[in-house]
């Protein structure tokens, strides 16, 4: 895996050719990326063209997480990420797939948050607050002080999943660490994070994410903190199964025949009605997404899903 880490001084074109990307197979990912961010298959020349300037220098920190927004980030394909936005952005500390360890790794961070031309930090999981945030530790340092010793510094912050947006399953109560989002803790501090919630995540809604912050354009947020590009209309209004739910014919069990029709999945515990996110329009890796596969929604993309929003089923 060929991790960029430093500015990169060569073209964005060179870049993608060393590592045996055609420009055909590039577009067909701006293309996507483009229609993610609801701006249609003509403003792929636009995404190609913040993807492939200057690195951006992008500095990866893990919370209190389960690492699947990571996974989900790293199975991006068409082309794979570590042979495409790894050469673009160049990311400079993430843990789970950087070579560094150690000493290495801390040396590594100090050096990307000191970068002259800055950094857009990404926080994946929940900040422990609870005695002090000691339920936490990376690198001897509770993640709580490292996220408020860095994201004061960063042009841009992001929190990828629900767990660093909201708290997520993390805060699930009784919530004995204390976790909270990223800006419940550091709104103080100037923080104002853009929130992309989900558990996991598209991965292509990050993409989309930094394409915008790149292009130097405004990000339109909710009142939530998501932007209204990728969190703009609930999950019920962009079904498939939509047509079954206005015309009353919902699904009794996920073993009937009704079911395998692919009737309405709102008697089973559905959440499509209370949720925002675009998993019907983008689906995962371009194949499927849970109502689709037959499993309601469980609204993963929402504050407080799991006590709220539960019990996922009904009878």
């Amino acid at each position: 895996m060929g991790i960029a880490v430093g500015l990169g001084k060569d073209s964005g074109e060179d870049r993608l050719a060393r590592q045996g990307i055609s420009r055909r197979n590039f577009m067909q990912f701006c293309t996507a990326v483009a229609v993610t961010m609801g701006m249609g298959p003509s403003f792929a020349s636009e995404v190609a063209a913040a993807l492939t300037g200057r690195r951006t220098s992008i500095v990866y920190l893990h919370a209190a997480e389960c690492t699947g927004c990571s996974e989900a980030l790293l199975r991006t394909y068409k082309p794979f990420l570590d042979t495409l936005i790894l050469d673009t952005i160049s990311l400079d500390y993430h843990e789970t797939i950087m070579a560094a360890a150690g000493e290495a790794a801390e040396a590594a961070l100090e050096q990307a948050v000191a970068n002259p031309d800055g950094f857009v930090c990404i926080v994946e999981g929940a900040i422990p607050t609870a005695m002090d945030g000691k339920y936490c530790y990376v690198g001897g340092h509770t993640i709580y002080d490292t996220c408020k010793h860095i994201l004061p510094k960063a042009q841009a912050v992001v929190c990828m999943g629900t767990c660093s947006s909201y708290g997520g399953i993390q805060a699930a109560n009784p919530n004995l660490t204390g976790a909270k989002g990223v800006n419940d803790c550091y709104a103080s501090l100037g923080v104002k994070a853009i929130n992309i919630p989900g558990c996991p995540p598209n991965p292509l809604n990050l993409v989309g994410t930094l394409v915008a912050f790149l292009q130097g354009g405004k990000i339109d947020l909710d009142e939530l903190g998501r932007p209204t590009q990728f969190f703009g209309q609930s999950v019920h209004t962009l079904c498939e199964r939509r047509k079954h739910f206005d015309a009353g014919e919902f699904a009794p069990s996920f073993n009937s025949e009704e079911a395998r029709k692919g009737w309405c999945l709102y008697d089973l515990g559905c959440k499509g009605p209370q949720t925002y996110n675009n998993c019907p329009k983008v689906l995962f890796n371009e194949t499927n997404w849970p109502v689709r596969a037959g499993h309601p929604c469980i609204g993963c993309s929402e504050p407080n899903f799991w006590d709220e929003l539960t019990p996922f089923y009904q009878n």
